[in-house]
């Protein structure tokens, strides 16, 4: 996967991710997917932790993920382009949305979602439906479910 041929496919952007074996799970989810991956810094680790290196296996590969040293950083590159909020506050469900080539599905951290600014800010919010007195699915496990729907929808698998 590159940057270069993936131009017009899905991207999953994490915001601030804090749990490295979450985020080796969605490098790899990406990588064999086919989709782009962003990654909004400040991480809650290290590239370097073992723990995050286990996961991500031989999936992890720099050149193929594009980091952002702030929020701010990444809507400028994100002008006139659609981001798609996942957050458990949303009322619209990720099945009944119309996912398009470009989109950036951008998911929160594992600890704490996204801060207020950044839901001000984005139109789109969808959600995962789940069970009632259920707090929230593992990230790795949103973005695959998500990402699964969006290349269905844009005939990428």
């Amino acid at each position: 996967m590159t940057h270069n041929n993936m131009k017009l496919g899905p991207k999953i952007a994490l915001f601030e991710p804090d749990i490295p074996q979450n985020t080796g799970a969605i490098i790899r989810t990406c990588a064999c997917l086919g989709a782009k991956l962003e990654i909004i810094e400040p991480c809650g680790f290290l590239l370097s932790d073992k723990r995050f290196k286990r996961v991500a296996m031989d999936y992890m590969d720099k050149n193929d993920i594009k980091f952002y040293t702030s929020y701010e950083d990444f809507l400028i590159s994100k002008k006139n382009q659609r981001i798609i909020l996942m957050t458990t506050k949303a009322t619209i469900s990720y099945t009944k949305f119309k996912f398009e080539k470009n989109d950036t599905i951008l998911f929160g951290r594992e600890s704490s979602g996204v801060p207020e600014i950044v839901h001000k800010k984005i139109k789109d919010k969808l959600k995962i439906p789940m069970k009632k007195n259920r707090r929230s699915l593992n990230v790795a496990s949103s973005v695959a479910i998500v990402l699964s729907e969006s290349l269905k929808q844009i005939n990428m698998i």
